[in-house]
């Protein structure tokens, strides 16, 4: 069953792929799309233009961000032991979204005239990436200063936190009248504009937090039996919590930074990746990856088409669609949930 499903997933890459570049108002057909993506440069240019700039970059990213969050929420649900953690548990989100709220409050939307060689390079990223860091750096110190870094401190920190962190972002959309608009719709979260330099802004930050989370992935599964047998085994359970974290946190903020707050995906994937490949960490992180981006793909299809005269809704209204119901599901199965 667990090869038969990833075989599945691998299968329908390709299918994604081409779907995410067919979507939008301006229609391609479909053979031209394929011959566009093996490389033919024999069709209209404005085709060419609209497959390869304008859909296959956007559809690139949103396969990242989604790998990136399923599995970020891996490494929270392991590290913390909560099947309902998340990048939003230690207010990494909610650090992201605020360090995007002030650079948008503040005006700072403009590419830095210091980055010559990065043209059009904004400084909201960065300040959302900052954010998220800073964010997961003050519920480390808080749970510390609490009685020491357990799972439960943390939890506790990291509400508190994320509730000061919302506060902050209301009382700047109070200060700021003019900038509400866009705080709104960045922290809704969307791939509208996305290109090749989101790719490449995010990229880096993929692929450290993947090599992190997989070198311990191993140690995430004794850190699942308790943090006493942890220590029995060898396993140096506060450092490798950390480094987790961190790893977890660099690709969630990161995905912030990029298209805004898209919520549900580190949350509902690994549980479904988890009922088809069980709670091996190693097989866990590989198909949460791989049904995440997926996902996100596909989620961000559904916002591209599914409003009338080429309208786009945000993607993260499309997730928190799908994962409020499956949120009921998950406590359903819980028991005592009632089924």
């Amino acid at each position: 069953m667990p090869r038969l499903a990833m075989i599945a997933m691998l299968a329908a890459a390709p299918t994604t792929l081409v779907a995410g570049c067919l979507a939008g108002p301006y229609p391609v057909s479909w053979q031209a799309v394929l011959g566009i993506l093996a490389g033919g440069r024999d069709y209209d240019p404005v085709w060419v233009t609209v497959v390869v700039q304008m859909r296959l970059y956007r559809v690139i990213l949103a396969w990242l961000v989604g790998a990136g969050l399923a599995m970020s929420g891996v490494a929270f649900q392991g590290v913390l032991r909560n099947p309902l953690a998340e990048p939003f548990t230690l207010g990494v989100s909610g650090g992201a979204a605020f360090g995007a709220a002030v650079a948008l409050g503040l005006g700072w939307n403009l590419g830095w005239a210091g980055m010559a060689f990065f043209p059009g390079l904004s400084v909201i990223p960065l300040c959302a990436l900052a954010g998220s860091l800073l964010a997961l750096a003050a519920a480390l110190t808080l749970s510390r200063r609490s009685g020491g870094a357990t799972r439960e401190t943390l939890v506790l920190a990291g509400i508190v936190v994320s509730a000061f962190l919302s506060a902050c972002i209301s009382l700047f959309k109070a200060l700021n009248e003019e900038s509400t608009a866009s705080i709104v719709f960045w922290i809704m979260g969307g791939f509208q504009g996305r290109g090749a330099a989101d790719v490449w802004l995010y990229l880096p930050y993929f692929g450290l937090g993947t090599l992190v989370v997989w070198r311990y992935s191993r140690e995430l599964d004794v850190l699942a039996l308790g943090e006493a047998q942890a220590v029995q085994l060898g396993v140096d359970a506060a450092r490798v919590r950390v480094r987790l974290l961190a790893a977890a946190s660099i690709m969630a903020g990161a995905a912030v930074s990029v298209c805004g707050v898209i919520g549900f995906v580190g949350l509902a994937v690994p549980h479904l990746a988890r009922m088809a490949f069980g709670a091996s960490s190693r097989g866990l992180l590989a198909a949460s990856g791989l049904l995440g981006g997926t996902l996100l793909v596909w989620s961000d299809i559904v916002a591209r088409t599914i409003l009338p005269g080429g309208a786009e809704l945000p993607v993260g209204v499309v997730t928190a669609l799908l994962g409020g119901p499956f949120f009921l599901f998950l406590l359903r199965r819980r028991p005592g949930g009632g089924s």
